[in-house]
């Protein structure tokens, strides 16, 4: 199987310093591929769960981006910046009195923070506007128009809160800024706020306790293709008739599954054949029918 390009997920604990991006490069040296992505960007200043996707796992990239994720946040109040984390340039300073912030009030903040259903990004961004990122716009001068975008937080809990920062623990969507969350705490108890360290835990049912550390080497075991879709995914497992016609790309009936899926269930699911093989992603189109959304090449390996 030599030569072959890697399929399967990496879980790294990316240190604080190189960008996501460095990351994957790192990666692409390392197994020998142009094959690699990640699920989820971290700022060069945060460290912690990056997940890599090499091979066939790519195509799961919009399935595992979507998962929730965990962080353990360090926010510092009393001076803000333009990036609204440590790394950016001072826009506000102030002096903190003693005691000007009671446990009291700042769980007032995060209870509003809980609460919150919209969130406007920070304009250091890779979001697009007129397909543009923020940020390069923001360094060329101009003042990005962005939206407010949906989000939920799951959890928000305050761990330890000192005389100028607070360290809390969140558990947050899809598209949720940290650092749009200091800056907000911090508006709301009346002071300039900025993220000053950040740690990801966990991304979806990723965690730092399967993460591997820096350097990259190509003997590392990747998580198989298979095993992350089931973990991202519901699945369904094919008879063997069924496994013939979802590679084929043929639409599928009840009789296709070793167990009939829910009639009321539309979700995008993976499809198995009885040796826990990935053979696609599937989904029901309508009662009893159902239809291939990708496939995926057979026999992949684990490694380089």
């Amino acid at each position: 199987m030599a030569g072959l390009t890697p399929d399967g997920v990496l879980v790294v604990d990316k240190p604080v310093g190189p960008t996501s991006h460095d990351i994957v490069a790192q990666a692409r040296r390392a197994f020998g591929t142009r094959s690699v992505g990640h699920a989820g960007t971290l700022d060069p200043m945060a460290s912690g769960v990056l997940v890599l996707m090499f091979g066939e796992a790519k195509k799961l990239s919009s399935y595992l981006t979507a998962e929730s994720k965990r962080y353990t946040a360090e926010i510092t109040f009393g001076r803000s910046t333009d990036s609204l984390d440590a790394t950016g340039a001072a826009v506000s300073e102030v002096a903190l009195p003693e005691g000007w912030c009671s446990p009291a009030a700042f769980e007032q903040a995060l209870a509003y923070e809980r609460k919150r259903t919209w969130q406007m990004p920070p304009a250091f961004s890779a979001i697009k506007v007129s397909g543009r990122p923020a940020h390069r716009r923001v360094r060329s001068g101009e003042q990005p128009e962005l939206r407010e975008r949906p989000v939920v937080v799951h959890a928000l809990e305050l761990l330890e809160l000192g005389a100028d920062r607070a360290t809390v623990e969140l558990f947050v969507s899809k598209g949720y800024y940290v650092r749009a969350l200091a800056r907000d705490l911090g508006e709301r108890l009346g002071v300039p706020a900025h993220l000053s360290r950040l740690r990801r835990t966990s991304s979806g049912p990723w965690t730092l306790e399967q993460a591997v550390a820096l350097p990259l080497t190509g003997s590392m075991p990747l998580h198989p293709t298979a095993e992350a879709a089931s973990r991202c995914l519901g699945v369904h497992t094919l008879t063997e008739t069924g496994a013939r016609r979802a590679v084929q790309g043929l639409p599928l009936r009840d009789s296709d599954f070793v167990a009939v899926p829910a009639a009321d269930d539309l979700e995008v699911h993976a499809w198995l054949d009885t040796r826990g093989t990935l053979l696609a992603l599937g989904q029901a189109v309508c009662p009893g029918e159902y239809r291939v959304v990708r496939g995926f090449r057979q026999s992949p390996v684990s490694g380089p």
